[in-house]
């Protein structure tokens, strides 16, 4: 009897015990919460939150806090505002500015746990904050932007909002308390400095200062580019530093300065073009606002062949737009001294397509051609070529031409040029559509270059022919029409002149 008694008694508590435990209510609860969300958007950006050490506690934030206390399951919304102290519960209230989410957490943790052990405590962010910024100065125009705390500097900072004179060296950043800090938005893209790209807060005023010195490297540098350079930095900065060094092959012995004609800062040399030598990069010749630098590479000194027709070039987008696979490209292609035809062509197999006709190439050289097979050239590994490239050579490559024949009862009967991925309806279209007067119900027969017979359905192959059935019972009917009225005259002429006689 003791032992029953003692199994009801655990069996009462323990049902209790699970009815009052939060787990469950704060699992229904925060799903109820992350429903709410999901179409505003802002449940990704939660759970993104309380995966960052660094996400700051925000005027705005929504959290929830549920734990038991004693047997009762209590559920708890804090909201922060611009004072930062959030009372929690009835237990205290604490000071959460500067606090980030974690220890936020581990607060209201110790609170609640240190007036309920085992309480089951949960906290989580249920809504960040959002707020707005304001951005001024060298933009285009003064105005307001959404951010939450995850938001950084470069992430709202964009083509919409700057103008072409925008400095992004020299961005000023005003708190809500008034502290002023600059901040340096290449330090954080080239050199990974995020305390360069800081997080906004709300309050922020960001003020985006005008350049004054934006220069451009082209050439044989690793990065060419635009970039913006600080009083006292000159052509060894735009080099070494901006354009991350010369590029192996670089000619410092030809550097072109171009220097822009500019109202602002009008110069002897305003308009013109500067030759520079490797003396002037170590000198640090001194450049100004909108100077163009190219650096000319030895590679441009280099003998070049011209290779053209039937290779992968650069496709323009009305060429792309055809139909047609005869889409005609012509590169300029660098060789060494003495370099044969062979050596050349396998270093360069990746420019050649499946519809160059490689067995019927031919060279121009002086205003002449002589034919070459290129294809053993690439594709034999054992072929030895002794017709070396000389400068300016133009190799010609021929597109392989397939056609499919359309014949019977069409329009206009013939060959034409095949295009992959078409059906018999393309071809008959090509042939001026089927004589409605001799074919009926678009009757073809398809018969492919191995004598297959192929159903409509089927991309026709190359070399394949469609025959347009001439089926139509008018059309054969008028083919002997005048026979048979030149029979039924005779025998009615014939029947007629008997009649007559007799």
């Amino acid at each position: 009897m003791k032992i029953n008694k003692f199994i009801a008694v655990f069996l009462t508590t323990y049902f209790t015990a699970q009815a009052v435990f939060p787990q469950a209510a704060v699992s229904a609860y925060i799903n109820e919460a992350q429903s709410e969300e999901k179409s505003s958007g802002m449940l990704n950006n939660a759970q993104l939150a309380m995966s960052r050490a660094d996400y700051l506690v925000t005027p705005g934030d929504i959290y929830s806090l549920a734990y038991a206390a004693g047997s009762n399951a209590i559920q708890y919304t804090i909201s922060v505002d611009t004072t930062y102290k959030v009372r929690v519960s009835n237990l205290g209230i604490l000071d959460v500015k500067g606090k980030t989410f974690l220890q936020f957490k581990q607060q209201v943790e110790l609170l609640v746990t240190k007036n309920y052990p085992m309480s089951g405590v949960q906290f989580v962010l249920v809504t960040p904050a959002s707020f707005k910024v304001m951005i001024k100065g060298e933009v285009k125009s003064t105005t307001e932007k959404g951010a939450w705390a995850l938001t950084r500097l470069s992430n709202i900072l964009n083509e919409d909002t700057l103008t072409a004179y925008s400095s992004t060296r020299d961005v000023l950043i005003t708190s809500a308390d008034g502290q002023k800090n600059k901040y340096d938005l290449f330090k954080s893209v080239r050199l990974g400095d995020q305390s360069q790209d800081p997080y906004l807060r709300p309050g922020d005023k960001i003020e985006i200062n005008r350049c004054t010195k934006k220069v451009k490297v082209t050439g044989a540098v690793e990065r060419p580019g635009t970039y913006e350079l600080f009083d006292g930095e000159n052509l060894q900065a735009l080099i070494t530093l901006y354009g991350n060094g010369l590029a192996p092959l670089a000619d410092t012995s030809r550097i072109e300065l171009y220097r822009k004609l500019d109202d602002a800062e009008k110069t002897a040399d305003a308009g013109k073009k500067i030759y520079l030598k490797s003396a002037d990069v170590e000198n640090d010749y001194p450049l100004i606002n909108y100077d163009t630098v190219f650096i000319a590479s030895y590679s441009e000194l280099m003998p070049i062949i011209f290779i053209e027709g039937a290779v992968k070039g650069v496709q323009t987008e009305a060429a792309a737009s055809t139909d047609s696979v005869a889409n005609t490209s012509k590169l300029t292609l660098t060789f060494n001294n003495g370099e044969d035809y062979a050596f050349f062509l396998r270093k360069h197999k990746h420019i050649f397509m499946p519809e160059s006709d490689l067995k019927k190439a031919y060279v121009l050289r002086d205003g002449e051609s002589f034919p070459m097979n290129i294809e053993p050239m690439l594709y034999d590994a054992t072929y030895y070529s002794n017709v070396q490239i000389d400068p300016n050579d133009t190799l010609i490559i021929p597109f392989k031409q397939y056609f499919v024949t359309v014949s019977g009862a069409v329009a206009k009967p013939g060959r034409y040029p095949y295009i992959p991925d078409r059906t018999y309806d393309y071809y008959v279209g090509l042939a001026g559509g089927f004589l409605k007067e001799k074919n009926s119900g678009n009757r073809v027969t398809i018969t492919n270059i191995a004598g297959k017979k192929l159903s409509k359905a089927d991309f026709i192959t190359p070399e394949t022919n469609i025959e347009a059935k001439s089926n139509s019972f008018l059309y054969h009917f008028n083919l002997i029409a005048p026979v048979l009225t030149t029979l039924l005259s005779i025998v009615t002429t014939s029947i007629l002149v008997y009649n007559q006689v007799k």
